[in-house]
């Protein structure tokens, strides 16, 4: 029986030991030593190590399998942070990249608003320019207008008193100037059409000032449209511009705390890779190899009890034919 029993202690050391170089386990390696010293010590003393043995193996599946429930709990643990800090990682990233783009939109819309107000406030200093100057040239030619005309009445006056004297004078009845009649007749004439031209003169003259009066006046109110026009459009394209970079500064600011979260979250994220991913060995293959080794235990523990149990069914037979007989 004791014989029976040290030849299963031995296989089981030997099924350990190779189980240890299989799966590379200095524990497993461990375990064979610590299970040979304590046959080697329990031979010595002639007490039966099978207890000591069976402990020992015991012991390590225990071991085992809490390393395997604690590594079971990590993985779970691993896998819900990782998945929470990688869904927070893409909702900031989205995030980023909308504010992003919305702060790109702004920027260029405020900027192409405030081109536009530039080119406007240009064409209302170029229509000022050229109302001052429409201005002053129009009172030029109300000045000139005023002169000539005023030269051009004077001339008619003079003109027409000269020949309501002629008139008045060779209407007599006293034929005294007789023989100068045909001459004076003559002046008449010219200073008739003298009048003539004058008055037509004037009429032309004071036709083209009105028109270019009228001309004027029109030009003065379109202007004036056409400046509250742009004016207005200055004011409020300026306003929108001012809007949209009073947004982009506040979407800039959330653009700054929504990058510290991300820069936190990734951090994070980082340090969870470190303890959960960056490992030598994956979590599944640990597990397949500490499944193996468990089970190897256990086919040991199964070798030495039912060695055990085989010899003390035969000792008991043993007896019962010594009694018998």
């Amino acid at each position: 029986m004791a014989s029976g029993v040290d030849l299963a202690k031995l296989e089981a050391v030997r099924f350990i030991r190779d189980l240890a170089r299989k799966s590379r386990s200095p524990a497993l390696a461990q375990l064979a030593s610590r299970m040979s010293s304590a046959m080697k010590l329990g031979a010595a003393s002639g007490e039966d190590p099978f207890a000591k043995v069976k402990g020992l193996i015991t012991d390590m599946i225990a071991t085992l399998e809490s390393e395997a429930e604690e590594d079971a709990s990590q993985k779970a643990f691993c896998d819900k942070e990782m998945s929470e800090a990688t869904a927070k990682k893409d909702d900031l990233t989205a995030e980023s990249d909308k504010l992003s783009t919305k702060i790109a939109q702004d920027k260029a819309a405020s900027a192409k608003l405030k081109e536009e107000v530039a080119t406007l406030q240009k064409e209302l200093a170029g229509m000022a320019q050229a109302k001052a100057e429409a201005t002053s040239l129009r009172e030029e030619e109300k000045a000139a207008f005023d002169k000539n005309s005023a030269e051009m009445k004077q001339g008619i006056k003079g003109v027409q008193m000269a020949l309501k004297v002629l008139k008045d004078y060779y209407a007599k009845a006293d034929k005294a100037h007789g023989a100068a009649e045909g001459s004076a007749s003559g002046i008449i004439s010219l200073l008739e059409v003298c009048e003539s031209d004058f008055t037509k003169g004037l009429t032309e003259m004071t036709a083209t000032e009105e028109t270019a009066a009228s001309e004027h006046e029109a030009y003065l109110k379109e202007d004036e449209i056409a400046t509250t026009t742009k004016s207005q459009d200055v004011k409020y394209k300026t306003q929108e511009a001012a809007g949209l970079d009073k947004n982009v500064a506040d979407l800039s600011s959330d653009l700054a705390s929504v990058t510290d979260e991300l820069a936190a979250v990734n951090k994070g994220l980082d340090k969870l890779k470190e303890m959960c991913v960056a490992k030598a060995e994956p979590y599944a293959e640990r597990k397949a190899r500490r499944e193996s080794e468990i089970a190897g235990l256990k086919e040991a523990l199964q070798i030495l009890e039912s060695e055990t149990a085989l010899l003390q069914t035969k000792s008991k037979r043993a007896l019962r034919g010594v009694r018998l007989h």
